[in-house]
């Protein structure tokens, strides 16, 4: 017989309109749709847990993320390995469906690497949105964020992959008449 859950409607929404996004974070780093649900599963098990405090805090998104990085990160470090986006094939398929000078790469020698090294914002951001597809004002949302802050961490965590990885600077197009100054 199924018994349902007694959860706050709050937290329900915010299963239903962040789980996706979390299933998605952790199946890049674990290879598997099973390891990140196992995962997942505990991360809202403890979003729960705290639910109260991470609405007192005042940035809900920004607290859950932090606890999914950080259940993520332990359980690649309880198991010796880096994530999967390094080692397995399916993201370098996700890479070349992208339209951002990544795509234009004739080796992804290091990529991966470079990925892993960003910053945690700009990590995230560039998994979200082009590992994971999401349009930029989802990955906004997801993160607690600002739109526009999700475009710089994109432009910063790009310009380092650049840097890091040789890449040339990419060329301005030239303005077509009738544009502006």
């Amino acid at each position: 017989m199924y018994v349902p859950l007694d959860l706050p409607i709050d937290f329900e929404a915010f299963y239903l309109g962040h789980q996706e996004a979390f299933h998605g974070y952790a199946e890049v780093h674990f290879g598997t749709r099973a390891a990140a649900e196992e995962v997942i599963h505990e991360v809202f098990l403890e979003i729960h847990a705290g639910w109260a405090e991470l609405l007192s805090a005042g940035s809900l998104e920004q607290g859950a993320w932090a606890i999914v990085r950080r259940a993520v990160h332990d359980r690649l470090e309880a198991e010796g390995r880096a994530p999967a986006f390094i080692i397995n094939g399916p993201i370098a398929q996700a890479l070349a469906t992208t339209k951002d000078r990544l795509q234009r790469m004739q080796s992804t020698t290091g990529l991966y690497e470079a990925i892993a090294d960003l910053p945690n914002r700009q990590f995230e951001v560039i998994v979200l949105r082009y590992l994971l597809g999401y349009p930029t004002a989802k990955v906004a949302w997801f993160m607690g964020i600002d739109e526009r802050t999700v475009g710089h961490h994109l432009r910063r965590g790009k310009e380092r992959l650049r840097l890091k990885l040789g890449l040339p600077e990419e060329r301005k197009k030239p303005k077509q008449k009738g544009e502006g100054p």
